[in-house]
């Protein structure tokens, strides 16, 4: 991992297509504050640079031929590496979206963003925010609707500290961020979230802070 008092964020890129790889590269030196680290054309050897180089930032494409991007996030997950992944694909489905999300994605980007969208999501992440296509929040939002879970903060019986937890989920900080502003340990805050995401039966905090939004709004 970077030394904590460089402001560049380290990246890494997995991704089996040469010229969008290329060409998000590009994009990243075009940006003050990030660093590209290495790159990488299939999953088995972007992990080999993971291992070594443990980024702050991995940018991975979901479709790949070897070894799927779900696959390698789920290895990320496991080695408990303090690296962010964002996927960045072609793939609109829920069902991709929800599983990268619930495998532990810290964002879903598609490839057809405008650059300069893509350039603020990829900013808001290295800054510890989840982020997700505008486009695909109601997929998510729909996918969550078929499933059982309470209507309501009050019927899923949060405590105060866990309902300002889960209102800083929604606005997409993360667990770092959360604790700064509370004032409290990075550790109780995931004890916390652990038990928002138990008690509205949710695998992921992306899920939970759609879920939030939208019973915000109304809009269950």
């Amino acid at each position: 991992m970077n030394d904590r008092n460089d402001t560049h964020q380290s990246v890494v890129i997995i991704d089996d297509h040469p010229l969008f790889r290329k060409g998000l590269i590009q994009l990243l030196r075009t940006v003050p504050g990030f660093r590209l680290v290495a790159e990488a054309a299939d999953g088995k050897e972007g992990i080999a640079h993971i291992l070594h180089l443990r980024p702050d930032l991995l940018l991975l494409d979901l479709n790949m031929r070897d070894m799927s991007g779900l696959e390698v996030l789920k290895f990320v997950r496991q080695a408990d590496l303090d690296t962010r992944v964002v996927m960045v694909t072609v793939s609109d489905a829920a069902e991709d979206l929800v599983a990268a999300l619930r495998a532990g994605a810290d964002g879903y980007l598609l490839k057809d963003m405008e650059p300069e969208q893509m350039v603020e999501a990829l900013q808001a992440a290295a800054a510890g925010r989840i982020v997700v296509s505008e486009a695909l929040t109601h997929l998510m939002a729909a996918a969550l609707r078929r499933e059982k879970r309470p209507d309501s903060v009050t019927d899923a019986g949060l405590t105060e500290q866990e309902q300002r937890i889960l209102e800083r989920i929604a606005a997409g900080l993360s667990n770092k961020l959360i604790a700064r502003e509370l004032g409290i340990a990075e550790g109780t805050v995931k004890v916390h979230v652990k038990h928002v995401l138990r008690k509205l039966n949710f695998r992921s905090r992306v899920e939970a802070a759609v879920w939030a939004v939208a019973n915000q709004r109304g809009e269950r």
